[in-house]
């Protein structure tokens, strides 16, 4: 994958609107980019995850509305952030429409923009390009996304100050994969994980299921 010159515009909401596995795939190859008071950190989408509906049992949604999940049942193109394990800060996309529960997982980055600030972030000063945002968990602390990012607009830029989008720099996808989930008890069977083929940062392996 190559840019195709510059930055570009935040996905409009209808992006998101969509079905959930289909937004997953088509998130493959967008940049993600955070700014902050330190600069400006950006990575594309190489890994995604996706949660559908309270009938999906590995889903937040699964016990029905809560108030940690209520994000999930808000409009489309706003982020979903939530303290895994009481550790990690994890970054979701939310999907579908109003009132339905689903979101996209981003799970790995490859670096574009910012990459000594997410070393100094990560506390890795020497750590591999690929290894900086391999992993949710890794990837928001070399972002710098944390609990203040939830319910973020995803949809509106940030010229100035603080933000957090996603937008379209007009990458080549090259070819996708599709696995099971991973890193989860419930809801493994189900092959929603997508990647980038070939992608040196992409966080975990399994045999694959399918091309598309």
């Amino acid at each position: 994958m190559t840019p195709a010159g510059g930055g570009g515009r935040p996905l409009p909401r209808a992006f998101y609107a969509r079905a959930t596995l289909d937004v997953a795939r088509d998130l493959l190859a967008k940049v993600l980019v955070r700014r902050t008071a330190e600069g400006v950190t950006a990575g594309i989408i190489v890994e995604t995850e996706a949660y559908v509906g309270e009938a999906d049992p590995a889903c937040h949604a699964a016990p029905g509305p809560t108030r940690r999940n209520q994000p999930l049942y808000g409009a489309p193109g706003h982020a979903y952030v939530y303290l895994n394990y009481g550790v990690h800060c994890l970054f979701n996309a939310v999907t579908e429409r109003r009132g339905f529960p689903a979101a996209v997982l981003v799970r790995a980055l490859d670096p574009v923009d910012g990459e000594d600030l997410m070393r100094r972030r990560r506390g890795r000063p020497l750590i591999d390009a690929h290894d900086l945002c391999r992993g949710p968990g890794n990837l928001a602390r070399a972002l710098g996304i944390t609990l203040d990012d939830n319910r973020t607009d995803l949809t509106r830029a940030a010229p100035r100050g603080a933000g957090l989008w996603i937008e379209d720099r007009g990458l080549d996808l090259g070819a996708v994969e599709w696995t099971p989930r991973i890193g989860i008890r419930v809801g493994a069977d189900r092959a929603w994980r997508c990647f980038v083929k070939g992608s040196g940062a992409v966080s975990g392996r399994k045999s694959v299921v399918s091309s598309r």
